[in-house]
C-alpha cells in the first residue's frame, strides 16, 4: 500500500514482536485442511516477506504481490529461497500462471475500502487460482469493532541505531464500515539525537460474515469456513480479526 511508503524502512522493527512463525503455521494448517495437495501460493500484500519465509521453509513455492517498492526491496535482501516478490497492485496485477492458494494476511483486504476494489481483488484472486483452489484472508470483524471500539495505542521500540515511538489514534466512520487510523511515528537517531516525525493515514474497512459471503458469491467463490484468526474460535464481538476461507467454484 502507498501509505507504507514513508515508514516501510522501520516496518520490521515496528512489528518485531509479531509472531510470524505462529501465524504462518496456523495458515499452513488451514491449507492442509482445505487443500492438502497445495504446493504453490500467491500472497497478496506480501510486505517484507516475513510470512513467506516460513511458507517457503515448509516447502511451498511463494509468489508475492506488494505495492510498496521499499517493502519488496527489503524482502529481496532477506534472500528467501522459493520466494518471488513482485511490485504490483493486488487489485489489478495479472500474472501468467495460476496457484493452488491465494493468501492475504495481516488485514490487507481491510485496506480495500470501496466495493469496486474489493470485487476486483476477489475476481483477481479467483483468476489466479487453480480449479478447487482456496483463497484465505483475514479482516477486521464488524461486531468486534462496534463492540470494542478502536482505542489510542502507543508503541515504543528500538534497535542499536534508532528509537521509534508510534502513536495510533482512530476515527470511526460508522456509515462506511471504515476506521481511519492516524499514525504518528517519531524516529530518533541514537548517534546524533536527531528526530524525524512521520504522519500516515490508514483507512481500514471491517466486515461481517454475510458481507463476505455475498462478496464470495458475487465473485464465484464459496465461503467454506470462518473463524477467529489463530485461536480457531467462533467469531464473536470479542474477535477483532477473522480468517475466511473461500473455495473457487
Amino acid at each position: 500500500m502507498s501509505n507504507f511508503k514513508d515508514y516501510s524502512t522501520y516496518y520490521d522493527l515496528l512489528y518485531k514482536d509479531k509472531d510470524y512463525k505462529a501465524e504462518s503455521e496456523y495458515v499452513i494448517k488451514k491449507i492442509k485442511s482445505f487443500f492438502p495437495e497445495a504446493k504453490s501460493i500467491l500472497e497478496l500484500g506480501s510486505g517484507s516477506g516475513s510470512h513467506a519465509k516460513y511458507f517457503c521453509e515448509s516447502g511451498f513455492e511463494v509468489t508475492g504481490i506488494e505495492r510498496s517498492q521499499e517493502m519488496v526491496l527489503q524482502s529481496l535482501q532477506k534472500k528467501i529461497q522459493g520466494f518471488n516478490p513482485i511490485i504490483g497492485d493486488i487489485v489489478t496485477t495479472s500474472l501468467p500462471r495460476k496457484f493452488d492458494v491465494v493468501l492475504s494476511l495481516f488485514h490487507v483486504i481491510s485496506y480495500l475500502t470501496d466495493n469496486q476494489s474489493l470485487i476486483q481483488c476477489f475476481e483477481n484472486a479467483h483468476n489466479h487460482l487453480n480449479n478447487g483452489g482456496v483463497f484465505i484472508f483475514d479482516v477486521w470483524y464488524s461486531p468486534a469493532v462496534y463492540f470494542q471500539k478502536p482505542e489510542t495505542r502507543i508503541k515504543r521500540l528500538e534497535n542499536s541505531e534508532i528509537e521509534v515511538i508510534r502513536i495510533a489514534e482512530s476515527e470511526m466512520l460508522a456509515t462506511q464500515n471504515v476506521v481511519n487510523v492516524h499514525f504518528e511515528v517519531i524516529i530518533k537517531n541514537k548517534k546524533n539525537s536527531q528526530s524525524q516525525t512521520l504522519h500516515e493515514l490508514h483507512p481500514m474497512r471491517h466486515f461481517s460474515i454475510p458481507e463476505i459471503a455475498l462478496l464470495a458469491k458475487t465473485t464465484h467463490f464459496e465461503l467454506v469456513h470462518s473463524e477467529a484468526f489463530l485461536t480457531e474460535e467462533n467469531p464473536s464481538e470479542n474477535t477483532w480479526g477473522v480468517c475466511f476461507i473461500l473455495k473457487k467454484l
